[in-house]
């Protein structure tokens, strides 16, 4: 066997493992997409600077792509840049020794990931410093050009030791110009890069929020490139009524109202009305109905939604699969019958040995209130791993601890935590975070500083709702209450507007008020047989 073929067999071995951990890992549809951006983004980046020799941003996005989504993304990331870019510089026996060396650059900005966490430091842009970020990337720039140079001596020469020496000695000067390079584009990018993807990734699973200003620059090609689609996610105790309704009942009647004009023929619904349907927003919309008091199988002609609901049962996304089930049992359905799927056992396969799904507080908080609906407990061993994943300053982040905490996610947990005695002490830790949260304006910002935002704004109540404390009565520096902040947000189509001058995705936004603004958090039991008929009014303009 020569050396060619034994490297590249080594190679092939490594990358083929490694992709295999990527979909071992079971990432969702839309951390998938955000993978696929961002490799496209890294290819580009590449691409743009080929005037430049060896000036490249590529490096620079792999390990911060690596450092805020994990190890399997960031090397997928990594592989997929080198791999596609090579379609415009030209593939060759190089090409597997670039797709290895970016593939090893994501899994390195993970590892420091990781340690920061096991020292207990939080992983955000500010708290990882601008100038630490760029000697990192200066280090692994050089690093992956020195194994450039060495998979040239592989290639090319006749394998001794003094043309090592050559080949990586004559390199030297290339590789410190990429290192120079990565370490200028960290300085003047890696701290926005960082902070937005990490909040990217945490509202492809959440909510829609605006992207930060300062990043905006930065990720405008992959913005270009990639859909924003999210996950939102929400948790609650067992089913209870407020002694008052949470708003007016002529103010959610009207956003029910808009609701239901909005769905399509289908029997789905879209981000906007006359928008193609879709399960992430159809799944938000019945929940809100059903808060609302419809009877989710009288919805649409001859049972359209449910029906809609049933056509998308088989994904093997877990968090649509949760969405899914507290829609069925919000139907009055059984979820270990529905599609032609046990909906509960597709759940149960999901779960680690600690506990979690993914890891992730989202998704395991949800997964909480998706058993709960079905009248099924958790187990201790997801709560107590839920309850570890609490933040120094008492709220909780996407990914679990040492993140940076967020009303959404700290919300969910209160949520999925409502019902589990031990847990007292960590309600009221993330209900002391929710109150420092509110903004003047009586709303809650996704992270502090943002603005308030309808979602926001939703989840917080809710996590307050099952928390045992009353959204009505937050007025934090005289501001109005939560409730009257979602109140003053519905526009005249009875839409709840996303923010103040926003109105972005009404359908979805709307629909995950409306639980709120009823008073119902997750999860939505089903209502009576007697369910409001659908009101023959016309369809609102998006």
């Amino acid at each position: 066997m020569t050396w060619q073929l034994g490297a590249f067999g080594v190679l092939a071995v490594a990358l083929a493992a490694g992709f295999a951990w990527y979909e071992r890992e079971r990432p969702d549809a839309r951390i998938v997409a955000l993978v696929g951006t961002l490799a496209a983004f890294a290819a580009l980046g590449r691409i743009a600077f080929a005037a430049v020799p060896n000036v490249k941003p590529t490096t620079d996005i792999v390990l911060i792509a690596g450092y805020a989504l994990g190890g399997a993304p960031g090397f997928a990331v990594g592989a997929l840049a080198a791999l596609t870019s090579n379609f415009f510089f030209g593939q060759g026996p190089w090409t597997p020794w670039q797709m290895a060396g970016w593939a090893a650059t994501g899994i390195v900005g993970a590892s420091w990931a990781w340690g920061m966490r096991m020292r207990g430091r939080r992983l955000e842009a500010p708290a990882l410093g601008r100038w630490p970020l760029a000697i990192v990337c200066c280090a692994v720039g050089f690093a992956f050009t020195v194994l450039q140079d060495v998979g040239d001596w592989v290639s090319f020469s006749d394998h001794s030791l003094a043309q090592l020496g050559v080949y990586v000695g004559q390199g030297l000067g290339f590789d410190a110009v990429h290192a120079a390079g990565c370490l200028a584009f960290a300085l003047a990018l890696g701290p926005a890069l960082t902070r937005s993807i990490q909040r990217f990734a945490r509202r492809t699973k959440v909510t829609w929020v605006p992207l930060d200003q300062a990043a905006a620059p930065v990720l405008a090609a992959v913005l270009a490139i990639g859909a924003i689609g999210a996950l939102a996610v929400s948790a609650s105790r067992p089913q209870t009524a407020r002694a008052a309704p949470a708003s007016p009942a002529s103010v959610t009647a009207a956003a029910a109202n808009y609701l239901l004009g909005s769905e399509n023929a289908d029997g789905g619904f879209g981000p906007a009305p006359r928008q193609p349907s879709d399960q992430l927003y159809t799944g938000w919309a019945a929940l809100g109905l059903a808060a609302a008091g419809h009877d989710l199988n009288r919805i649409g002609d001859a049972g359209g939604l449910v029906d809609y609901v049933r056509a998308g049962a088989g994904t093997r996304d877990v968090g649509a699969l949760e969405r899914t089930i507290l829609v069925v049992r919000a139907a009055g359905l059984s979820a270990r019958s529905f599609g032609g799927r046990d909906l509960l056992a597709a759940l149960d396969e999901r779960f680690r040995a600690n506990g979690s799904i993914s890891g992730q507080v989202n998704l395991t908080a949800f997964a909480v209130l998706a058993l709960r609906a079905d009248g099924v407990g958790a187990s201790a061993r997801t709560l107590r791993w839920l309850t570890r994943q609490q933040d120094r300053d008492g709220g909780f982040s996407f990914g679990g601890a040492g993140g940076a905490s967020d009303v959404d996610d700290t919300g969910a947990a209160l949520e999925a935590l409502a019902a589990d005695p031990a847990a007292g002490g960590v309600r009221s830790r993330a209900v002391a975070f929710l109150r420092r949260q509110q903004d003047r304006d009586g709303g809650f910002p996704s992270q502090p500083g943002m603005g308030s935002n309808a979602q926001s704004t939703a989840w917080a109540i809710q996590g307050l709702d099952a928390a045992g404390v009353s959204p009505a009565g937050l007025h934090r520096g005289g501001a109005i209450s939560p409730l009257a902040y979602l109140d003053s947000l519905v526009a005249p189509s009875g839409a709840v507007r996303y923010a103040r001058g926003v109105s972005q995705t009404p359908v979805w936004v709307t629909g995950e008020a409306l639980m709120a603004m009823a008073g119902k958090p997750l999860p939505v039991t089903a209502p009576p047989a007697a369910a409001p008929p659908r009101p023959p009014s016309a369809r609102p303009a998006a």
